[in-house]
């Protein structure tokens, strides 16, 4: 199961489409008019596309129609690097969502821009991209991918979304996942998270600018100083030191607000400069903990992270070295 796919209710006659995973077992799965649950694994099954087209309610004739009750997946984007053989990888752009989608990939490294591919690629559909050596890993540079997602007929507007990813071999290599649609073992990596829907453009030569003439940016900082205030050193993100309401809480939802406080704190250490901070999760069974350290590893502005003083925390807490 993945991003984007359609499942029905084992026990019921609703559908939806998996929008997240909030814990071992559990799916988010949003149905009509948005609306989101957590689901067991076991309580769901996959609507096959065979059966979406042989028991669609629209003819294949008629023209694409959208109401504020359908339930459309609009995530659900990924690159797949599938193994040929012990060295070679073939790299696939996965568009498991129910739009069509306008896209280009491309690679940045030392500081020149080559395209790779470009098109629009189908919903429900996937282009392979290239061919790629693991021999040659740290020469990849970094992936540069940018889109539109676009549908037929009235739909919220969908901003453009961006996304630039360096693999690293410390991560890559741990990432087997089945492809969707492909149906085959690949790394996979979803492009299409929240901050991919939000891309901030950034202008080196403008802020190396404002640092030699001390003016604006001193002013800006000063004012986001004011506003993001700095985190200590140790966060702890057990449940009851951050809410004192737990009556009637999901599991699932307590992790979503653990999960939060670590990133508002990951931000604003990182916005204040800090050169470490320490989070205490817990040992548990350890869903938070890896959470959390599949976050960090995909932080550029995380240098590297390690179980922090095991005499004090145990394997309950983690250092985080920022760059």
């Amino acid at each position: 199961m993945n991003i984007g796919d359609k499942v029905r209710m084992v026990h019921g006659r609703e559908e939806g489409i998996i929008v997240g995973f909030t814990k071992n077992h559990m799916i988010e799965v949003e149905i009509e008019d948005g609306f989101r649950i957590p689901m067991l694994r076991s309580e769901i099954v996959i609507i096959s596309q065979e059966e979406a087209a042989r028991f669609q309610k629209n003819p294949v004739t008629e023209p694409i129609k959208n109401t504020s009750r359908d339930v459309l997946a609009d995530r659900g984007i990924f690159l797949a690097f599938i193994p040929l053989n012990d060295i070679g990888l073939a790299l696939y752009l996965i568009n498991n969502t129910d739009f069509d989608m306008p896209y280009t990939l491309g690679q940045e490294q030392n500081g020149k821009y080559k395209g790779i591919k470009g098109g629009s690629l189908a919903r429900k559909s996937s282009v392979k991209i290239d061919e790629y050596s693991s021999q040659n890993f740290e020469s990849w540079g970094v992936f540069v991918w940018q889109s539109l997602l676009f549908r037929e007929g009235m739909t919220s507007l969908r901003e453009p979304m961006l996304q630039r990813i360096r693999f690293r071999a410390n991560t890559f290599f741990k990432t087997k996942a089945k492809a969707p649609l492909l149906g085959k073992d690949a790394h996979l990596f979803q492009l299409d998270t929240p901050t991919a829907s939000q891309p901030v453009t950034i202008q080196p030569d403008k802020i190396v600018e404002s640092w030699e003439n001390n003016t604006q940016l001193t002013t800006n900082n000063q004012s986001k100083a004011n506003t993001v205030n700095k985190p200590a050193s140790e966060i702890d993100l057990h449940i009851e030191k951050l809410t004192t309401n737990l009556i009637g809480l999901a599991t699932a939802e307590m992790l979503q607000i653990q999960l939060q406080a670590f990133e508002k704190a990951l931000d604003a250490a990182i916005a204040h400069g800090m050169h470490d901070i320490t989070f205490i999760h817990g040992v548990g069974n350890g869903t938070l903990r890896n959470e959390i350290h599949r976050k960090l590893g995909k932080n550029v502005h995380v240098q590297y992270y390690e179980d922090a003083q095991k005499e004090k925390f145990g394997y309950g807490a983690t250092k985080v070295k920022l760059k």
